[in-house]
């Protein structure tokens, strides 16, 4: 069967292994808003269209659905699993077990081994899906360079063992990347962080690209539907920046193709997403064709608010002055 989008006109990014792999995603958190039942049938509809990157979390709660959904695409033959770059992540609660983490992942998805698997957040703290803004774990401890390691020792035995081709990290800070990198024996094939044109992280994003580490950008639109609890009065909406509405008129398309086009010319490979066919289809379509001119590129870049959106407040420990604090600033 073929897919509806010519994958070979989507462009690619190479790993430090030289392995290529695209340059676009489908992400699966459902912020809240979606059940696991649209969010697997969302998965099977993009990788009919033409989606080979499929970025899982444990703790999104619907990893044995998409397992489901990649099954159903490999019966019709849309797809073999070596078409797929399959991601997962370990939770806060399991960095003492790792691999019982990504075993129950492997069960779920019914896969043999995980593409990439990530350390979810650098550090411990654990609260309930769903949960409020407001909650806190008695239990929450600043980021410590110790423990991090050892949950990264037992990622690389991950790697060791064939469970996993490569692992990654996540919500990183340049700071906390130049501590553990050194103590890292396997280093990261890529570094999950948040990134949409009003929040670049271009600190962050040269760090790892000098250190031979693939960026993947999240909320890549902004996370217009992101869960109540991760909204504040200060955020910018991406989609409705200025310069954002300038250039999407200019090439009569949605603000949401113009930044995922800033998104693929910069170099990262961003993962949106929905569950709307279309949107699917335009989302992954921004990767090929019209692109960007030098100065658009430019406009989009000087128009940067730092206006990080997952500020990740619920993970907070006693003494900390604020959100901040996770994010050393």
């Amino acid at each position: 069967m073929q897919t509806e989008i010519d994958i070979s006109s989507i462009p690619k990014r190479t790993l430090f292994s030289g392995e290529e792999i695209p340059c676009m995603g489908l992400g699966t958190f459902g912020s809240d808003k979606y059940g696991p039942e649209e969010i697997a049938e969302a998965v099977y509809e993009g990788i009919r269209i033409g989606y080979r990157i499929i970025d899982c979390a444990s703790v999104y709660q619907n990893e044995d659905l998409i397992g489901k959904s990649i099954l159903r695409a490999e019966a019709q033959e849309i797809i073999k699993r070596d078409d797929l770059f399959i991601t997962s992540k370990v939770w806060n609660d399991m960095h003492e077990h790792v691999r019982e983490s990504c075993e129950k992942s492997l069960r779920d998805l019914q896969l043999d081994r995980i593409d990439l698997y990530f350390v979810h957040w650098p550090f411990p703290n654990y609260h309930a899906p769903g949960c409020s803004g407001d909650s806190r774990n008695p239990d929450s401890r600043p980021f410590s360079v110790e423990e991090f390691v050892n949950t990264w020792r037992q990622c690389e035995e991950l790697v060791d063992e064939g469970l996993a081709r490569y692992i990654g990290m996540s919500n990183m800070t340049a700071r906390k990347l130049e501590a553990v990198l050194p103590y890292c024996r396997i280093l990261p094939a890529a570094l999950e962080m948040e990134c949409h044109p009003s929040f670049q992280q271009q600190e962050l994003y040269e760090y790892a690209v000098g250190h031979g580490i693939q960026p993947i950008g999240y909320c890549p639109l902004g996370s217009p539907s992101r869960p109540e609890r991760d909204r504040t009065a200060g955020d910018i909406s991406d989609l409705q920046m200025p310069e954002i509405l300038e250039i999407a008129e200019r090439h009569h398309v949605h603000p949401a193709v113009i930044c995922l086009k800033w998104a693929v010319q910069r170099g990262q490979i961003p993962i949106p997403f929905s569950v709307k066919k279309e949107q699917l289809k335009a989302n992954l379509m921004a990767a090929a064709g019209d692109p960007l001119t030098r100065q658009e590129m430019e406009q989009i870049r000087l128009a940067d608010k730092n206006c990080r959106l997952i500020k990740g407040q619920v993970f907070l420990w006693e003494g900390a002055r604020g959100w901040e604090d996770l994010w050393d600033m």
